[in-house]
């Protein structure tokens, strides 16, 4: 089939589904400018990863990572959502969706209105304290550090180990997120893998939990995938543009 009518079969799969999942990946926050981390020039290409036994060990560790992680916040602090975080949050709020889980940590989708998100891998708007578990928003800590050079102390215990609320290499993905990102999965009839090259577990076996229940998988992305063999429909324009194009479909 064409381009054109996978999209309106997308579409009738959306107005026809009883439970729908959006499942996102850095693809969608490229068209917003912030670059893939794996990419060519990206963080992960620049720096040595610091994981996460280390960074609890290891002050110069936390500082490394720090650097690393202030860098990366001048990338997407800024950036703001695109249309296609705005199409996925528009379906959220008029039922078309259940939900969205995603392995960003742009926080994007919530400011694009995007209210029941399941975020795999944290979030990079937010600090956690290792040791006495509180939260805070990054921006200031962030600022402090590039002031400093050192690493802010928890502003509540003051001398807990302050860490991005994003998940490290080493560190396991929250517990509470991915089971209830398996309850959704295990509910639903439809699963729209979006911007994801759904190679990486256990978030890439969240498309494979909706086929074993019996329920259709679509998947939008410009590459090919690990999960391509599965779908029902690919689609490979632009995420914004695409997405645009399903909801005007949709709203026919």
């Amino acid at each position: 089939m064409s381009q054109a009518e996978d999209i309106s079969l997308v579409a009738r799969w959306l107005a026809e589904s009883e439970s729908t999942v959006l499942f996102t990946g850095a693809g969608i926050s490229t068209e917003s400018g912030i670059p893939d981390f794996r990419s060519p020039g990206g963080v992960w290409t620049k720096y040595r990863t610091i994981y996460f036994d280390e960074f609890r060990q290891s002050a110069e560790a936390r500082r490394e990572y720090w650097r690393q992680k202030s860098e990366a916040h001048v990338e997407f602090s800024a950036a703001a959502p695109n249309a296609g975080h705005q199409i996925l949050a528009a379906w959220e709020a008029h039922g078309v969706a259940r939900g969205l889980i995603t392995q960003n940590i742009d926080g994007l989708h919530q400011i694009a209105g995007s209210r029941q998100v399941l975020e795999l891998h944290g979030t990079a708007r937010e600090a956690t304290c290792l040791d006495c578990a509180a939260r805070f928003e990054i921006d200031p800590l962030v600022v402090q550090f590039r002031e400093t050079g050192e690493v802010p102390p928890c502003p509540n215990c003051e001398t807990g180990r302050l860490k991005h609320a994003t998940v490290s290499f080493g560190q396991m993905l929250p517990t509470d997120v991915l089971e209830t990102a398996y309850d959704w999965c295990s509910d639903a009839d439809l699963i729209l893998a979006i911007g994801s090259s759904l190679v990486v577990t256990p978030a890439a076996d969240l498309p494979v939990a909706v086929r074993r229940r019996g329920g259709r998988v679509v998947i939008l992305n410009r590459d090919e995938t690990g999960l391509d063999q599965i779908a029902d429909a690919k689609l490979s324009g632009g995420i914004g543009a695409t997405l645009v194009a399903i909801d005007a479909a949709l709203s026919r």
